[in-house]
């Protein structure tokens, strides 16, 4: 059994597996991003997806590996989109770049996103690596926003500056919607970036 088990889930490793894995996830993606996490399962993903729960379990190694891969496609649609905002180039300004990436940052996926992170907060036995992934996400692109003259331990420093700030006004904003109070702590955390960029 456990071999024709071991063929069995073979196949979901080969090139059109991994089509399918990736439509199949797309689609359970876009409605956690919509639904959010709240009575989330793998019924409600496989409607979702347009399957039945038993092919998520053959694509997927349970519940919490499928929430954990479509929190993670959720996150990186943001990243891409905070980069796009962010621009490229030398010539613009750090502060600038970062300040341009917000609107993203609160845009669609922000709400279930957040709950990712409580999740992980309320029991991070299961769940902890949705908030560890967090990190190892975002910080390769924050790193890409710092001038390319600054040494790797400049970068990694004000990176995680930026990061660490960013969570901070991301809950502000999603507990008590302090407009105000968010404002005036990017105009001190812009001000930061624009000293560290004369240093």
């Amino acid at each position: 059994m456990t071999e024709e088990r071991t063929g069995y889930r073979r196949s979901a490793k080969s090139p059109r597996g991994e089509a399918r894995r990736r439509e199949l996830l797309d689609k359970v993606a876009d409605e956690l991003g919509v639904n959010g996490l709240v009575d989330f399962s793998l019924r409600r993903a496989a409607r979702a997806a347009g399957t039945t729960h038993k092919v998520l379990l053959y694509h997927f190694d349970g519940p919490e590996d499928l929430l954990t891969q479509a929190v993670l496609q959720l996150r990186e649609r943001r990243i891409t989109r905070a980069m796009a905002a962010a621009g490229e180039g030398p010539d613009r300004p750090l502060a600038d770049r970062v300040r341009s990436m917000w609107p993203t940052l609160i845009g669609v996926e922000s709400g279930v996103l957040d709950q990712a992170i409580g999740l992980a907060m309320y029991d991070a036995g299961r769940y902890a690596d949705l908030a560890r992934s967090a990190s190892r996400q975002y910080l390769p692109a924050l790193l890409s926003l710092c001038p390319d003259g600054w040494e790797d331990q400049r970068k990694t420093e004000v990176a995680e500056l930026i990061l660490a700030t960013l969570r901070g006004f991301l809950i502000e904003w999603r507990t008590s919607g302090d407009a105000a109070g968010i404002e005036a702590g990017f105009a001190a955390l812009l001000r930061a970036l624009e000293r560290e960029e004369q240093a």
